[in-house]
């Protein structure tokens, strides 16, 4: 699958994309926001792995800025209930510009189009400022929390947060 908007060219994952994907993972390790997600492979067999097995499923996206090769970030989508569950990781260096919004906007429109998908989910940390400001852009409201950790402190104590699980019913 590949579509492109006005700012964006977005295709389907491919396995040859682990570099990509490595540099992206990488990234995001270093954000104060990476205890709110499940660790990402670290070594360069974990990352292969990894997005190959993401690609496999037809399901993921890299998004690239036009005539760019490098992969800004990534939007997935995995199915769930009723609906399809939304994920996304963006490149630090494009935070705050609106391509996640462009991105995730016009993937969910292709799933409504094609595969008549009227409700997504996706959970994220109330903690995580952004995220949960570019679900609400998109029309997500929260209908509920639960206690989450996926991380653990120096003493091997979880590091727990609150999640938020949002809805958008089309």
């Amino acid at each position: 699958m590949e579509r492109k908007t006005e700012r964006l060219w977005i295709r389907s994952l491919r396995g040859d994309d682990w570099m990509q994907m490595k540099r992206i993972f990488w990234d995001f390790t270093q954000s104060r926001y990476a205890i709110y997600d499940a660790p990402f492979p670290e070594d360069e067999e974990g990352v292969k792995a990894l997005t190959e097995r993401f690609a496999e499923s037809g399901l993921f996206f890299g998004v690239f800025l036009p005539e760019e090769p490098e992969m800004i970030g990534y939007v997935c989508f995995h199915e769930h209930n009723e609906g399809y569950d939304l994920g996304y990781c963006f490149h630090s260096s494009v935070h705050g510009k609106g391509y996640a919004y462009g991105a995730v906007s016009a993937l969910m429109d292709y799933f409504a189009a094609e595969r008549s998908v009227r409700c997504f989910t996706a959970g994220t940390a109330l903690e995580n400022g952004p995220s949960c400001a570019l679900l609400k852009k998109l029309g997500f409201v929260c209908r509920s929390t639960e206690a989450l950790a996926f991380h653990k402190d120096s003493a091997g104590k979880d590091i727990e947060f609150v999640g938020g699980n949002f809805v958008l019913k089309r």
